[in-house]
């Protein structure tokens, strides 16, 4: 039988807030545990919560990048059940009215084929706190300084056919959440994560199948992996005349396989009503065109700004507007150096970002700034210098030296671009290797790599390399 994957996901973006949603409580990361819960947190009593409107204004915020229903009426409720890690015996959330309606969001796969894919809704809700197993032999240690940290849980349709494709729009709101500054999108960290409901059904069929939701997933690889696992392992049951249970499960990255976790409950399973602590929220046309009026360039609409104001291609485009801070590298080093689009682009998805990677940097904490980085960029357009001494600029630069110019003078590496001085370095060369020039002229071209290099290294990589080139074949075929 042929089968049809059915996917969907909720994705839990832990919100950029400096406290948490209903308490004064810090958010940051790192901290030692259970310094960072108060006593609303725990849940005392007494206690009451308080709304933090930053939350509030976020959830709009991702509403106007999707192009989502706001919900102008928006209510908190209560959703019961018992965990170590939850010490109210239940968690504020939304259920029937939730903050977010219906959107779109737009994903372009690898093969360029553009997918729609529905938003359900996204609500705000508290995080739980955190079971921590690896430093206890016999027992599990809880951790609540989570606890209380807003998250905005975003629901997809059941629009995606295939991992790939689950993966490509996890990435899309990724970059989305990030772009607009409401999550920092850190999935080590737990600050993105996202729960895949999967089901298969044979292919034609209108209904949907029995799902397993897998939970917590936290890298675009092992999403990836725990769908294609759970598609194969559904299929294997109903070809072997079983039936797939309805069940929350987790994947196992370490034996790349999903486990059965506990049965799925319900809506109705959590006994939800309206938090009697929490008046429901009322949002305003006014508050709503505020922050619509300070909503950055959105990345698909920067994308394509790219493509016809500087020619990049879709690719370049893509890679340039992937994340906000990228995007606004690039148009600064642009500004500055008066380089090309394509040149600044090239040494910085070549050169900028290899060096980052290699340390394991963040740009945001790039040892070169864009400032810095244009003076390089335009050096290069210049021709003052070659691209080869301008990794090795680039390399100092992120040591900690001066700027390029004062790096250029203090070690004298302006590209020569004096005609008859190259032309000189070739005779020269020429007359030291008449051996190889023998050859190259009985036809052995890739001998001009030889000779390149060799007046490359007579002028210690200063030489003009377009020049140099000319000049080479000119002087080889004489």
């Amino acid at each position: 039988m042929q089968w049809e994957t059915v996917i969907g996901l909720e994705i839990h973006a832990q919100l950029a807030t400096r406290s948490k949603i209903f308490s004064a409580s810090s958010t940051q990361y790192g901290a030692e545990p259970n310094t960072q819960a108060n006593a609303v947190d725990l849940g005392m009593p007494g206690v009451l919560p308080v709304l933090n409107r930053e939350a509030v204004h976020m959830a709009i915020k991702f509403a106007l990048a999707t192009d989502a229903e706001i919900g102008k009426h928006n209510v908190f409720a209560r959703k019961n059940y018992f965990y170590p890690d939850l010490p109210k015996g239940y968690q504020i959330s939304q259920m029937s009215l939730p903050i977010v309606g219906t959107g779109t969001v737009t994903v372009e796969l690898d093969d360029g084929e553009i997918k729609e894919v529905g938003l359900t809704r996204a609500h705000l809700e508290e995080d739980a706190g955190k079971s921590v197993h690896e430093e206890f032999h016999d027992a599990t240690g809880v951790d609540l300084n989570r606890a209380g940290t807003p998250l905005l849980e975003i629901v997809s349709e059941p629009d995606m056919r295939s991992a790939k494709e689950a993966v490509a729009y996890a990435r899309k709101i990724h970059s989305l959440v990030r772009y607009i500054e409401i999550c920092d999108g850190n999935m080590q960290e737990g600050s993105f994560r996202c729960d895949a409901n999967v089901s298969i059904r044979p292919v034609g069929q209108e209904e949907l199948g029995t799902r397993s939701e897998i939970k917590n997933v936290n890298s675009f690889r092992f999403l990836e992996r725990a769908i294609n696992f759970e598609v194969e392992r559904q299929i294997d049951i109903l070809e072997g005349g079983g039936e797939v249970v309805q069940e929350t499960r987790l994947y196992d990255a370490d034996n790349d396989e999903t486990r059965s976790m506990r049965s799925k409950e319900e809506a109705n399973d959590y006994r939800y009503f309206p938090d009697p602590d929490l008046l429901p929220v009322q949002i305003e046309d006014e508050l709503i065109e505020s922050l619509r009026s300070g909503m950055p360039e959105l990345p698909d609409v920067r994308r394509k700004r790219f493509i016809a104001d500087f020619e990049l291609s879709e690719y370049d485009a893509g890679v340039m507007t992937a994340d906000r801070r990228t995007a606004d590298y690039f148009e600064t080093v642009l500004d500055k150096s008066g380089a090309s689009a394509k040149l600044a682009c090239s040494w910085i998805s070549g050169e900028l970002f290899s060096r980052l990677n290699k340390d394991g940097v963040e740009l945001v904490d790039s040892p070169v700034d864009a400032a810095r980085f244009s003076g390089l960029v335009a050096r290069i357009h210049d021709n003052t210098i070659s691209g080869k001494i301008g990794k090795d600029i680039l390399d100092k630069m992120w040591a900690g030296d001066d700027d390029v110019d004062a790096i250029i003078d203090k070690e004298g590496l302006r590209q020569i671009s004096d005609t008859s001085e190259i032309e000189k370095m070739i005779d020269d060369v020429i007359a030291a290797n008449p051996d190889q020039l023998a050859e190259y002229r009985s036809g052995k071209d890739k001998l001009l790599a030889y000779f390149v290099g060799q007046v490359m290294k007579a002028s210690r990589g200063k030489a003009n390399p377009g020049q140099l080139n000319k000049l080479l074949q000119e002087k080889l075929k004489a």
